[in-house]
Order: C-alpha cells, then sequence, then structure tokens
C-alpha cells in the first residue's frame, strides 16, 4: 500500500482507497523486516555471531578469542550495562541488569569467556524480543496517532485556502478530496462518500455518509468528494482524546507491576548479599575457590528475577493491544487488571443502554381524521421546533414517506409545545398536563362515538415508561404521541452476556421510575435504581462497591462523570459522550458499541490468569535452578538456557492475547 507524503493531508493509492488506512501489523504477527531494524536485536545478535566466531578461533589463537570475547560482551552488554548503572545511580539501586553484567564478568574472571558471552548474548536477546514486543502491542493504539492531517483546505470567499489543522474555528467549512484523510470532527453538509472510520471505531466495513451525517477527524474519505462543517476545534476532537488516552496508556502502570518493581530492588540486593555470603563461606563446605566462586556466578544468573519482572506488561500490553483493534481503548494497563475482577457493571440509561434520543413509538389519531393525515399535520407544526421530542416526530413522517404541509403563525409554547395554523385550522401540539384540568370535555359520550379515552390511554402509555404528547384541533383532542428513548439494538444482547459470566447488571438513570422499570424490562437488567441527581448515582456506585465487589460503570454524558470516577473501572462512549465523561474514564467505547464489555472482561481475566501463570512459572524454574545448584551444581551455560529461557517463554505466553477472540 502506497503512501505519498505532503504539507496536507496523506493521500492513498487510489487503488487501494477502499481498503482504509494502513495500520501496522495490527494482528500481533512478528514482522521480520522491523524486528532485525530493531538497535537491541542488532546488537544482540552481533553478540551471539562474535560469540560462535570467537568459539571457534580459541583452539588455534587464544588471545584472538579474548579479543572476540570482549568484543562479544561490549556489543552485547552495552544497553543493559548502561541502564543498571543508570539505575545505580539515580536511584541508589541494584537492578537486574548489574546483576547479569557482574555474572557474565564473574564468569569470564574465572577462563570462562565462552559461558559469560552466551549469557550476555541470551540475556540481550530476551531483552531485545521483550522491548520489540510491547512496541509491537503499542502500535495498535499508538499507530493512530500517525493518522491526523497537518492542513485542511477551508472554504472562504468562494475560494479554497490551506490552513492548518489546528486553526480551524467551529463553523468552518471545509473541503475533503476522495482518498484524502478528514482533518476535523464535523457534519456533511454538501456531497456524498463511503468513509472508512477503523481508525476511531474499530470497524472495518466502510460507513455511507450523506448530509447531517458526522465525521471524525483521521477517517478515511471514499471516492466521492464531502463538504465538511466543523462542530468541534482541534483540541476536542475524538481524535485529539484518542491521543491523549494513548500517552496516558503508555504512562499508566499496573499495580502488580509496580509491586514487582519495588521488589527487584529489594530481590537484587539479597542475591548480591547471598552471592557475597558464598564466596565467604565456601570453606566452610570445603569447596575450593574456584568451585565456588564458579557455584557464585550461577546462582546469581539463575536467582534473578528477569522471568518474574517480565511476567505482567507484555500481557497487559497485548490485552490493551487486542482490545484497541476491537474499538475499546484503555488508558493503561492497571485497568485492564481491575477489569478482571468485575463483579458489577453498572450503566447509565440515557444515550448508553439507549440511543439517548426519543422516537415515536405510539400515534394514535380521533374520530374524524386519518391517522396518515395527522401524522402529516403534526410533523408540519413540530418541524418549526428543534426539541427533541418535536424532531422524533418530523422522523416519523418522514420514514413513513408523508410530505410536510405549509404552516402559518408557527409560535413556541414556552414549557408546554407548538402551535401554528395549517390550511386554516388552529393545532397545538405538547404536554398532556392539559388533560387533567377542566379545558377539555372528556366524556363517556365521546368515548362510545369512537373517540379513545385518551386520559386511559396516557395512564397505559406512561405505564410503559414513555413520554405522552398530546395534539389539540381549535382546542380540542385531536390525537395522540408516545414517545421513548430507543434501547439500543444491542443493548439487551449485552446484558445477557454479563449475565452469562455471573456479572450482575445495574441501571442508573435520572428518569422516573416507571421509565427506568419499563426499560428495564426490555433489557433484562439485575437492578434498577431511577430518579437520580449525579450525586446519587455516586452514592449507588460507593454502595454496590461495598456490597458486590468491583464495579465497572458505562456512562456517555456530564451527570455520569462523578460516577465514572468513583467505580473501579469507568468506560466512556467515545462517540456519544462527553469532553467531561471521557476525560474521567479509564476506557472508552470508541464505537459504543456496549457489546464489547463482555468480551473486554473475558480478556482481563485471561490476562489475569496468564500473569499468575507466568509468576508461578517464573518462581518455579527459580527455585529449582537455585536448589539444583547447591545440591548437586549446575553447568553456567544450562543456567544460563533455564533462566533466560524462562524469560522468554513468559514474554511469548503473554503475547498470546494478541489474537485472542
Amino acid at each position: 500500500m502506497e503512501w505519498t507524503q505532503s504539507r496536507g493531508a496523506r493521500t492513498q493509492s487510489l487503488a487501494h482507497r477502499q481498503e482504509g488506512p494502513e495500520r501496522p501489523n495490527s494482528g500481533g504477527k512478528w514482522d521480520l523486516a522491523s524486528l532485525l531494524r530493531n538497535p537491541e536485536v542488532l546488537a544482540a545478535l552481533g553478540s551471539g555471531v562474535l560469540m560462535l566466531t570467537a568459539w571457534a578461533v580459541s583452539s588455534w589463537s587464544e588471545w584472538i578469542s579474548v579479543i572476540l570475547y570482549v568484543i562479544s560482551y561490549t556489543v552485547g552488554g552495552w544497553i543493559k550495562a548502561k541502564e543498571g548503572v543508570e539505575t545505580l545511580i539515580k536511584e541508589r539501586d541494584l537492578d537486574v541488569n548489574l546483576l547479569m553484567i557482574a555474572a557474565a564478568l564473574g564468569a569470564a574472571a574465572i577462563g570462562y569467556w565462552n559461558e559469560g558471552a552466551m549469557l550476555i548474548f541470551i540475556f540481550a536477546m530476551s531483552g531485545a524480543l521483550e522491548s520489540y514486543t510491547m512496541e509491537r502491542s503499542r502500535k495498535d493504539i499508538s499507530s493512530l496517532m500517525e493518522l491526523q492531517p497537518e492542513t485542511a483546505l477551508r472554504l472562504e470567499g468562494g475560494s479554497m485556502v490551506e490552513v492548518a489543522v489546528g486553526k480551524l474555528e467551529i463553523g468552518d467549512l471545509i473541503l475533503v478530496k476522495p482518498g484524502e484523510l478528514i482533518p476535523a470532527d464535523g457534519k456533511v453538509y454538501r456531497g456524498g462518500s463511503s468513509v472508512n472510520q477503523s481508525s476511531i471505531t474499530g470497524e472495518s466495513v466502510p460507513l455511507e455518509k450523506s448530509v447531517g451525517d458526522e465525521v471524525f477527524a483521521g477517517t478515511l474519505n471514499g471516492e466521492g468528494v464531502l463538504y465538511i462543517e466543523v462542530t468541534q476545534s482541534a483540541e476536542a476532537t475524538v481524535f485529539a482524546k484518542i491521543v491523549k488516552l494513548v500517552e496516558e496508556a503508555e504512562n499508566e502502570v499496573p499495580q502488580s507491576e509496580r509491586f514487582i518493581k519495588r521488589f527487584e530492588a529489594i530481590y537484587a540486593r539479597v542475591v548480591v548479599g547471598v552471592t557475597a555470603g558464598i564466596l565467604a563461606l565456601a570453606p566452610l563446605a570445603g569447596w575450593d575457590w574456584d568451585t565456588s566462586f564458579y557455584k557464585a556466578m550461577v546462582f546469581l544468573v539463575v536467582a534473578s528475577p528477569c522471568a518474574l519482572v517480565s511476567s505482567i506488561m507484555p500481557a497487559m500490553l497485548s490485552a490493551i493491544s487486542n482490545r484497541a483493534r476491537k474499538g475499546v481503548l484503555f488508558k493503561g494497563g492497571a485497568h485492564i487488571e481491575n477489569m478482571a475482577k468485575t463483579s458489577v457493571v453498572a450503566f447509565d440509561k440515557t444515550g448508553t443502554l439507549t440511543m439517548g434520543s426519543p422516537v415515536v413509538t405510539d400515534f394514535v389519531a380521533g374520530s374524524g381524521m386519518s391517522r396518515e393525515e395527522l401524522l402529516g399535520i403534526s410533523a408540519s407544526v413540530e418541524s418549526m421546533s428543534k426539541h427533541p421530542l418535536a424532531q422524533a416526530v418530523v422522523a416519523k413522517a418522514s420514514a413513513e414517506g408523508i410530505a410536510l404541509q405549509p404552516v402559518e403563525n408557527a409560535e413556541s409554547i414556552t414549557g408546554w409545545g407548538m402551535q401554528g395554523t395549517v390550511q386554516g385550522t388552529a393545532w397545538r401540539i405538547g404536554k398532556s398536563d392539559v388533560l387533567d384540568g377542566d379545558a377539555l370535555t372528556l366524556d363517556a359520550h365521546s368515548v362510545r362515538n369512537g373517540e379513545p379515552d385518551w386520559r386511559e390511554l396516557r395512564r397505559s402509555l406512561e405505564e410503559e415508561g414513555k413520554t405522552v404528547s398530546v395534539i389539540l384541533r381549535d382546542g380540542q383532542m385531536a390525537g395522540m404521541i408516545g414517545l421513548q428513548d430507543a434501547v439500543r439494538p444491542q443493548a439487551a444482547a449485552a446484558v445477557k452476556r454479563l449475565q452469562s459470566m455471573g456479572i450482575r447488571v445495574a441501571m442508573l438513570t435520572g428518569d422516573r421510575k416507571a421509565t427506568a422499570d419499563a426499560i428495564a424490562r426490555q433489557i433484562g437488567v439485575d437492578l434498577v435504581f431511577s430518579d437520580l441527581l449525579p450525586e446519587d448515582k455516586v452514592k449507588h456506585v460507593r454502595a454496590l462497591r461495598e456490597q458486590h465487589g468491583h464495579v465497572v460503570m458505562v456512562g456517555d454524558g456530564v451527570n455520569d462523570a462523578p460516577a465514572l470516577a468513583t467505580a473501579t473501572v469507568g468506560i466512556g462512549m467515545g462517540i456519544s459522550g462527553s469532553g467531561t465523561a471521557l476525560e474521567v474514564s479509564d476506557a472508552v467505547l470508541m464505537n459504543d458499541n456496549i457489546e464489547e464489555i463482555a468480551s473486554t472482561v473475558k480478556i482481563a481475566r485471561r490476562a489475569a490468569a496468564i500473569v499468575k501463570q507466568n509468576m508461578v512459572f517464573a518462581v518455579t524454574v527459580i527455585l529449582t535452578l537455585i536448589s539444583a545448584n547447591f545440591i548437586q551444581g549446575v553447568a553456567l551455560p544450562l543456567g544460563v538456557i533455564g533462566h533466560e529461557g524462562s524469560t522468554i517463554l513468559v514474554i511469548l505466553n503473554g503475547l498470546r492475547l494478541l489474537r485472542a477472540k
């Protein structure tokens, strides 16, 4: 796939536009070419070649062999020695790097040049492998940062002007040509095209975009031309939020990893102390100097906690990478670790379990007018309003192919609804509280003559958790509208998957009890908490933590931010979520797909299990090699292979999560 770089948007080869942005090795596979370009890998390989050459010439020239061994030590051990010395000077601590270098130099001091060189080579190779795999794990997240265009084409006075993306302002009109990356979040105001949003949402199938549709910075335009109105400043785009999350993810360290780092410093001192003790007490065991020194060097190698130190981060970073490919972006391995302990998932309702916008569920016409005719008139009046309930009625008419009619004297009635005149008749559409007064005559006679029992109908709709609006013609009842926030199509399945894993599901909402209960019945949640203010949501999250343990909170609004911060893990909705909710959350659903929460808990649990496997394996190998060294004796090359081999195995074990489904 070919890319051409310019000062503006990066343009992709026309032959491959439909494939979307190239994502570096997102399947977690090994890339041999980039592996061989890694400086640490090259240094380790160079050390190995020099070691073999020195061993080959040792039979006919000892001094040339020693020179080659010295070079091998330097090439392979320089990076690790530098790291160890920096830790010693800056933090006044010993680490595993210095232990390995000391063991190699000790082996050389008693004439075991080849064993020392082998130790340096395998230690350098395992370290390079770990660094490389961690880098590959991060790239599924950090590669997104490369997809930000530098400039955009802004329409100014009928002409196109190339400007820096950072100078775009809300309301600016920009042009995006076929095959270019979209430079800002916005809405299409002219044109149409398919847009590949895989860099933002993880969905590989391009989506068709037309007038009014949202588009995001960093996504790839297809074959059409798009004119876009900017709706977010450069620092507030979804893409900018991703960049911030990436920076946080690279700095956040799991609690277990912090413990291992503290343990490593103490453990290294203990190993050095025991090594010194072996040398000091050797005469009591009847060992000569060479034997005691050799055993001390073997101990120094096999007791070092390399495998233990490498047990955690490769697995955590692999889990982060795995989830990033599915549009779930974590701010760090600590949150993966916490998510593995999930016992309750608490959802906000509006915008999380539901779409966050009302739809017409019931439209009832009174006698004397057909349903279609009344819907057309109602939508015509409501088209004069920007209120979400009014727009839902307009959308209903549009979906049924009903044309709008001219409206005269349109006026908003503050706190109630809309009014207007259509074909000489006065219409009012708004709250159903007019049914509670005496202004309308609703008697049994009207019911017998074909009119619905409007009060009974309202009660029935409200019991189902619906918002009710009435339609008045010349001040008398003409119809009733039931509206409800649409449940996300995947909500019930997402809840069921969590429950199948033994996780309880709660719903927290500010809606009244009838609405909350109706939605809860549709979705199948275990616990429902309604009529909540933001501080009430915090109290309930704390109570759930006290009663059940670790709680994951999922929300999208500013009012959810305190609860997201209070939960063990807060998950924000990436597309519909507010900036505040994303700011305080620990993970983000970039495509708002709540079905991925159950998969993420599974991956987190697998990561936790792999970490435990790695730690048990690492400790077992260390204890076995230490015991064998003192009971029977272990050859230094075997100690090197056993110790460093276990390090490589725990790294590879962690990398299994890259391909986990």
